[in-house]
């Protein structure tokens, strides 16, 4: 059965290129608009792997993350930060909030893969 990823980002068009790559390597997509939505969405459905955005409106990604470390199911899941982001200190606060890896956009699609299939398996 196929890993199911949930790909958190406000921006319609990354959505769709994260998504694109994903499932063209495999995976199942749950797409959210912002914290808020993934967290509802994370809810509704566990998946193996969160990749979540850090600047988005209603939500941020740090939030997000700490909220779903929160929830039993979460605390072993994967989570990965896709973002613009990239100072020592915003990276420090995410591992500190449960984030397991970085990457910065833009992202190249196949180095994506790449960092997913070593985080999920």
């Amino acid at each position: 059965m196929a890993k199911t990823i949930l790909a958190v980002d406000d921006s319609s068009s990354l959505r769709q290129m994260v998504a694109f790559s994903l499932k063209a390597a495999g995976y199942q997509v749950v797409e959210a608009v912002d914290g808020q939505d993934g967290l509802e969405k994370a809810k509704q459905q566990v998946v193996d792997l969160v990749l979540t955005d850090q600047n988005m409106p209603r939500m941020d990604g740090l939030s997000l993350i700490k909220l779903l470390r929160g929830l039993p199911e979460y605390q072993k899941v994967p989570i990965l930060m896709l973002t613009t982001e990239s100072s020592d200190d915003m990276k420090s606060q995410g591992r500190a909030a449960g984030a397991n890896g970085w990457l910065v956009k833009p992202f190249d699609p196949q180095r994506l893969i790449e960092v997913v299939k070593k985080v999920i398996s």
